[in-house]
Parts: C-alpha cells; structure tokens; sequence
C-alpha cells in the first residue's frame, strides 16, 4: 500500500504561484511513477504531470512551461511549482502514485485561482 498526502493549496490572484506537496508513505520503493491531476468543478478528472523513476517528465499542454513537477527522493515527496496560474487552473489537485499492479491517489487539495 502506499499513502499519499497532498498540501499547499490555496487561493492565488492570476499571474501568481503555489506550490504542492506529495508526501508519500508505505511501499515506496514500489512506485514507479507519479504524478498530479486535477479536477474542475463539473469536469472530469484530468491529467497534468508525472515523474517517472528514471526522471523521465512529461506534462499536459495547457500547463506546458508554467508548471514544472518535482520529486524529492530523500523526503518521499513530489511537488508541482504552479506559476502563472490562469483562472482555468482552478480545482482540486490529486497525487497519484502507480505500482507495476496498482494505482493509489491522495484526498487531494484545493486550488482556486482568483481574477
């Protein structure tokens, strides 16, 4: 099993930054990848960054060179730099941690981007 916990979300002004943590605990040497989704009020969860093991980083394109993903191998935690946070960013924020058969997911954190 593994655990995860997310913080640092927030309320920002658009054109500001946030940072978010992923604190993982349990199996960790399990992992293989992690990454952040989010999920819009009456939208689908969507997709926004992993990290591979090898440090191999992919992103979405609509946060492309604004946000960059992070991990932390001697605090077992991840972490998204958010910067230019457009009014669209706005929802909640899920760490997602995948092992070769399972996929694990935090509480998630809040994230509302203000005109």
């Amino acid at each position: 099993q593994v655990h995860l916990v997310e913080s640092g979300g927030g309320l920002v002004q658009a054109g500001g930054s946030l940072r978010l943590s992923c604190a993982a605990s349990g199996s960790i040497v399990s992992i293989a990848v992690m990454g952040w989704w989010r999920q819009a009020p009456g939208k689908q969860r969507e997709w926004v960054a992993t990290i591979t093991n090898s440090g191999s980083i992919n992103y979405a394109g609509s946060v492309k060179g604004r946000f960059t993903i992070s991990r932390d191998n001697a605090k077992n935690t991840m972490y998204l730099q958010m910067n230019s946070l457009k009014l669209e960013d706005t929802g909640v924020y899920y760490c997602e941690a995948s092992t070769l058969l399972n996929h694990f997911w935090g509480q998630g954190t809040q994230v509302t981007v203000s005109s």
